[in-house]
């Protein structure tokens, strides 16, 4: 979810109905990084309403009435409203290269390096950006909703489970980078401490302070950035 520095009551009460409106496969398709981002363009008056394919015209209609603006076609260049669709890996040809496990927003797919990928299916929500970062071309979509499209191929319960495993991951991997940050640190210091305690005394002590202070003002800098995102 995009932070919300200064928002205006109102712009966030507006926010979070859009966002509610929005089937939440976090496509990016929108042009914006998440469906939360999205629906913050829209409460600022920054985005269109009808840049949703997966929500269609039933969608646009939905953002229409709540922003009361009038409903728009869907515009061609972010796509095309379709059925609700889901990632099939053909196992046979997965190679484990992890890269769709990395692209996928809602961990909706299980494995691990050089091991075989396979996909959970109540948790993809057929984003497609998994497809393009395959190198082997083994991961297709299967259409699970036949006629239906749009809106019509959602229901509230699947939108809310896409949102809640999409939150769920973006705070695993703030985590993970935290956890990551603090190793890096530790290693650094530890190496640190080993070279200064073999020079101290000599002529490379001065230089061994100046690496330490070097390392710590970058790693300063990299703990404002996390707690600023």
């Amino acid at each position: 979810m995009p932070a919300l520095p200064e928002t205006a009551p109102e712009t966030q009460a507006l926010f979070q109905c859009l966002n509610d409106a929005l089937p939440q496969t976090q496509c990016t398709r929108c042009g914006y990084p998440d469906c939360a981002s999205y629906a913050m363009a829209m409460a600022r008056g920054e985005a269109a309403i009808n840049q949703c394919p997966p929500g269609g015209q039933a969608g646009i209609e939905r953002l229409a009435a709540l922003t009361g603006q009038a409903a728009l076609p869907l515009n061609p260049e972010h796509g095309v409203e379709g059925p609700r669709q889901i990632a099939i890996i053909d196992e046979a040809w997965c190679i484990g290269c992890t890269l769709c496990i990395k692209a996928c927003p809602t961990d909706a797919i299980l494995g691990a390096n050089k091991l075989m990928h396979t996909v959970i299916e109540p948790w993809c929500t057929g984003c497609e950006l998994c497809i393009p970062v395959c190198p082997v071309d083994c991961i297709q979509l299967d259409n699970v909703t036949g006629q239906q499209t749009g809106w019509a191929a959602w229901s509230a319960e699947q939108a809310g489970t896409a949102r809640q495993r999409y939150e769920s991951r973006q705070k695993r991997l703030v985590r993970e980078e935290q956890a990551h940050q603090q190793q890096l640190q530790a290693k650094a210091e530890h190496k640190l401490a080993d070279l200064a305690a073999h020079t101290h005394g000599t002529a490379y002590a001065p230089e061994v302070d100046r690496k330490r202070a070097i390392i710590e003002a970058a790693l300063a800098k990299a703990k404002a950035r996390q707690a600023g995102a």
